[in-house]
């Protein structure tokens, strides 16, 4: 083998949503916390991301999830999200599949019944707590960051759809939540792709519009998703993430209904101690609890927990041969989407 570069993942999925995780040849990347680390892969060296995250060794679904050392005392791992567009501070699902490989392959040990695992993330420290037995982990309660809202019911204008409200908010990344019914849908896998085009038209029109940083981590910024919202007729919310360049979040999204239940709290309709199922577009379910209130930089804020479960279904070496033309990655639109004839 010529072989320059190889790199070993753990295949994971959490209700659905593939969150691959890199625990060997993860190369060096600098900075002094995750946050620096993840704006040095957005704005200085995205090749990894690229080798990644991009054909020909990794297809439109799913996130790769950098295993790092972390940064902040008594924390386990660091880790870092690796999209298709760049890098992300903060992922529920990802969070959870991190926490069951590490557990499953022993690179925490597994206590039964119950395993603490403490990430640190480029948005804050995370408490995963795993419920394990017989060797398995097999459901993970995530101890979220601070969510809070940054505008309730701001009024877009756009083209296809006219005035919509939307609600902007930040779940561990920035968030437009919009109701499914303002784009004349329902969240269904059959209106998956006319979803994903209405979320990347709202997001382009947003963030040309309207900037967003994180009040203490200036390295967050941007409305990263739109994620649709939807009522169902046993009290759940509906979730539809959208993710660029043209997919949804098979999972309820994590973060999403993170950020989604700091609304509920700021209109008065969620306390500390309630909890919510939010149920994603394949019908997997996350729970979703109002663990506390609190404050970042004067804002009023919450602290969320996430409860769901992920599965390992194997194990790969990606590989880098220097003479392979295709080295940097591409992307090609009659898989992902549109979007993807912006990737260069």
């Amino acid at each position: 083998m010529r072989w320059k570069r190889t790199i070993q993942l753990v295949d994971v999925h959490c209700e659905g949503e593939i969150g691959r995780v890199a625990t060997g040849g993860v190369p060096n990347i600098p900075g002094k916390t995750i946050a620096e680390q993840l704006n040095y892969i957005n704005t200085v060296d995205d090749s990894l991301r690229r080798f990644l995250c991009l054909e020909p060794r990794q297809g439109p679904l799913g996130s790769v999830n950098l295993l790092v050392p972390p940064k902040r005392e008594g924390a386990d791992a660091g880790f870092i999200i690796l999209q298709a567009d760049q890098a992300h501070a903060m992922s529920g699902s990802n969070s959870i599949c991190v926490t069951t490989a590490l557990l499953e392959t022993g690179m925490v040990e597994m206590q039964e019944p119950t395993t603490i695992v403490k990430l640190d993330t480029a948005a804050g420290l995370v408490t995963a707590t795993a419920t394990c037995r017989d060797g398995r982990c097999e459901s993970v309660e995530l101890t979220m960051t601070p969510s809070f809202v940054q505008e309730l019911d701001l009024e877009l204008d756009t083209d296809n759809w006219g005035k919509i409200k939307l609600d902007l908010c930040f779940g561990g990344i920035f968030y437009a939540i919009v109701d499914a019914s303002a784009v004349g849908l329902t969240i269904d896998k059959a209106n998956a792709r006319a979803l994903v085009e209405a979320g990347m038209a709202i997001k382009a029109e947003i963030n040309r519009k309207i900037p967003v940083v994180h009040p203490e981590i200036p390295e967050i910024s941007g409305v990263a998703y739109v994620m649709f919202r939807g009522q169902e007729p046993d009290g759940a919310v509906r979730t539809c993430t959208t993710m660029w360049p043209g997919r949804v979040d098979r999972s309820p999204c994590g973060t999403g209904s993170s950020a989604n239940l700091a609304t509920l709290h700021a209109r008065g309709l969620a306390k500390p101690g309630d909890v919510f199922v939010s149920r994603s577009t394949i019908g997997t379910e996350f729970r979703v609890g109002l663990k506390a209130v609190t404050e970042i930089a004067g804002r009023p804020a919450i602290i969320p927990t996430i409860s769901g479960r992920a599965w390992t279904f194997g194990l790969t070496q990606v590989a880098l041969d220097p003479f392979d033309p295709t080295a940097d990655g591409f992307a090609v639109t009659d898989v992902w989407g549109p979007e993807a004839g912006q990737i260069r």
